[in-house]
């Protein structure tokens, strides 16, 4: 008996549906990210924040820094399927020697983050993070030719600069974040497959630079500023991981990360003021695009 023009219909309506749901699942971009405490936002809420909605490889129930790049990406719908490997105090030749089984496989996308002074042993030593950042840059681009493959650069530690006897002691807070950086173009220039650099130090810097935040936790807050680190003046707050993330989405997806506005769901969700936000977004697209701190209110 041949279908009827209802039934007719509901089959192509079901047909379609099916071919949505494909192409969706087909144009799903995945993107990983390596790294440490600094990576998984240790010692602020951003920790565990929407941790269901990304792929801790370790099982650790770690949301952090992905989990707000998927947030901003469902905002957007752009679609990313995001992943996370981090261990505490830990630099990408741990995760090298450790745990490149689980890492080898075919991404879209990869962020590499090293421990924060380079080489734990060696302070501001790159030998290290250009080896293992190779290392690894190889085994992904083996999987995926075309990866978009990045490095986050990461922030000064007032607990490394303020206190006598440490490796930055006595030197502008701006200093540690700029060696830093420094390190990670060796590492680029030393591995082309590395696209680009994540500039989260600088990022940090230029909100100090802006009034934005305080340079010094040791002596008190400045009515009217934010403090970019945790309690601990060496991991950072709510807003330094948040400022992180703006930073590192506008840099993988190319976008313009005030497209998020002053109602963004992250900083909703974790207490970031609404103009706080459009202030970070907008030294994240200026970090990221513009290609440093625009000094102007």
């Amino acid at each position: 008996m041949p279908a009827t023009p209802a039934c007719f219909r509901a089959s192509l309506y079901a047909l379609a549906a099916s071919s949505l749901i494909t192409a969706t699942s087909a144009d799903a971009k995945t993107i990983l990210f390596v790294g440490n405490s600094f990576t998984f936002g240790s010692n602020s809420p951003v920790m565990t924040y929407r941790k269901e909605s990304v792929t801790d490889l370790n099982r650790d129930g770690i949301g952090g820094v992905p989990a707000l790049f998927r947030t901003f990406s469902d905002q957007l719908r752009l679609g990313w399927q995001v992943s996370l490997e981090t261990a505490a105090g830990q630099n990408l030749e741990w995760h090298w020697n450790n745990k490149r089984q689980l890492l080898d496989r075919k991404w879209d996308a990869v962020v590499l983050q090293d421990y924060s002074t380079l080489d734990p042993q060696k302070p501001g030593d790159p030998a290290k993070t250009v080896e293992y950042s190779g290392r690894l840059a190889n085994m992904f681009r083996r999987r995926s030719p075309n990866v978009n493959l990045s490095m986050t650069a990461t922030w000064s530690r007032p607990n490394l600069t303020y206190p006598p006897g440490e490796r930055w002691s006595g030197q502008p807070i701006q200093r540690m974040a700029g060696d830093i950086r420094r390190a990670y173009d060796l590492a680029r220039a030393a591995h082309p497959s590395i696209k680009r650099i994540n500039p989260v130090g600088e990022a940090f810097n230029c909100a100090i630079a802006l009034g934005i935040a305080d340079p010094n936790p040791y002596d008190g807050i400045t009515p009217g500023k934010i403090d970019l680190w945790a309690d601990d003046h060496y991991h950072a707050s709510t807003a330094g991981y948040y400022l992180e993330a703006l930073v590192i989405f506008a840099g993988v997806t190319g976008l313009d990360p005030r497209k998020l506005g002053k109602n963004e769901r992250a900083a909703r969700d974790l207490s970031v003021a609404p103009d706080l936000a459009v202030r970070l977004q907008r030294i994240a697209e200026d970090m990221a695009h513009r290609g440093g701190c625009r000094m102007k209110s």
